[in-house]
């Protein structure tokens, strides 16, 4: 430190910097008039100037290279009414083959957990020629205890860039979603139905099925946060599948569903697919739409079949009214016990249904739940049969009320009848005297 006696030091004056050189005629000025100049020259010459070269919307012009990641595609059927998964899971290990209980890896049970854990199941792995190649597919099943199963394709995607990471997505749907491998899914079920059969309560052949799509990245070739994600790539192509440029509000529809819990992690969901960048490797999210994907299943099914069954209904009511025997009132009973028995079981599934996983503190996994239910339409197809058990409820309540009612008129007909076959018998003797 300088002493206090010795005189501040001389503070040079800073130097005046040079002005910058005057501007050449190639300058800023000059390139943003030239191109008025040129477009002047072909308005007069009747000719239209070329397009201004354009970034395409919500990309940049270096898109990231997807280092590690994977294409999923689900498929999940009904096919019992419902399954004993400790029987189901001892049934599967006699053939020395693998399988565990599914629980969530990064979340906390008492965060959210599964009301019963669905078993999932290690099938052998296929090979699947996707673009002209030969691809060893991962495949899994898992196993719900309210009659539904689940198969899931993996095709795994390393060192591809983004427009190559979207067409192996759009070649997988077109491969393997819809109906173009419908044999495929029917012997990948056979392969878990057939062993699995003992364990399955009043198995059915249903019609009802559920696909989803999902493009999940675990790793770019750099580090992106989530908004730098989005800034350099385009989403749209990747969740809506299609090939021409969208319009501004289907645009915002698609990518209005977006949820990030960390900078560098996001998820982006629409009705059958979605997209998943995830660089811990959590699968919590891909197994919390699969959940709502089997719920929406299950609620389409019993749907369709309280669909079928109404009419049916209204004909055995009619048919009933229409034989109005002395017993009628045991045929309004019997139909009135069918209807209560159908109500109390189709509730009980939905009951197991709504309960499938249970929600209480992990707020980032509740709103993505929520909103996958809110896209599959699951509480509107939840809604329509409640309305539907309602009809049936009133019903079987008015089937009661009318047993009841034939019942009481039959035991007052019982008793006029005994009234006069007791006056008879007393008339019988004064008309002999």
């Amino acid at each position: 430190s300088r002493p206090p006696s010795a005189p501040p030091p001389a503070v040079r004056p800073p130097a005046r910097r040079p002005p910058p050189p005057s501007a050449p005629p190639s300058s800023t000025a000059g390139a943003v008039i030239a191109p008025r100049l040129f477009d002047v020259v072909c308005a007069a010459a009747g000719l239209t100037p070329p397009p201004a070269r354009r970034t395409p919307r919500g990309m940049s012009e270096t898109e990231p290279d997807v280092r590690a990641g994977a294409v999923i595609a689900l498929r999940l059927f009904d096919v019992a009414y419902a399954i004993d998964l400790t029987r189901a899971e001892a049934l599967w290990a006699a053939q020395a083959r693998a399988s565990s209980r599914l629980r969530l890896t990064a979340t906390p049970p008492k965060a959210m957990a599964f009301g019963v854990p669905p078993l999932t199941l290690a099938l052998d792995p296929i090979t699947f020629e996707l673009e002209g190649e030969a691809q060893s597919i991962g495949v899994t099943a898992r196993v719900y205890d309210f009659g539904a199963i689940s198969i899931a394709l993996r095709v795994p995607v390393a060192g591809l860039r983004w427009v190559a990471f979207v067409q192996r997505l759009n070649s997988v749907d077109r491969t393997l979603g819809g109906n173009a491998s419908a044999d495929l899914w029917a012997r990948l079920l056979a392969q878990v139905h057939r062993p699995l059969a003992g364990a399955m309560e009043r198995p059915d052949k249903s019609t009802v099925e559920e696909d989803y799509l999902v493009g999940l990245v675990h790793a770019f070739d750099q580090p992106l946060t989530a908004a730098a994600l989005q800034q350099r790539v385009d989403l749209v192509p990747l969740l809506s599948g299609e090939q021409r440029a969208l319009s501004d509000g289907a645009r915002q529809d698609l990518l209005r569903q977006r949820f990030s819990w960390y900078t560098d992690d996001l998820v982006v969901l629409t009705w059958d697919r979605a997209f998943i960048y995830e660089p811990r490797g959590d699968s919590d999210v891909l197994d919390v739409l699969e959940v709502a994907n089997a719920q929406l299943l299950e609620m389409r099914y019993y749907d369709e079949l309280l669909d079928a069954e109404l009419p049916r209904m209204y004909d055995l009511v009619e048919s009933a009214r229409r034989t109005a025997t002395l017993f009628a009132s045991r045929r309004f009973a019997g139909l009135a016990r069918g209807l209560y028995t159908q109500v109390a079981e189709v509730t009980e599934l939905t009951e197991r249904i709504d309960n499938a996983l249970q929600v209480t503190e992990d707020v980032y996994l509740a709103r993505i739940y929520a909103a996958a239910l809110e896209l599959f339409r699951v509480p509107s197809v939840n809604a329509a049969v409640d309305r539907k058990l309602s009809i049936i409820r009133d019903t079987y309540t008015a089937l009661h009320d009318e047993a009841s009612a034939r019942r009481a008129e039959l035991l007052e007909l019982l008793v006029v009848v005994l009234i006069v076959i007791e006056v008879v018998l007393a008339l019988i003797p004064l008309v002999r005297h």
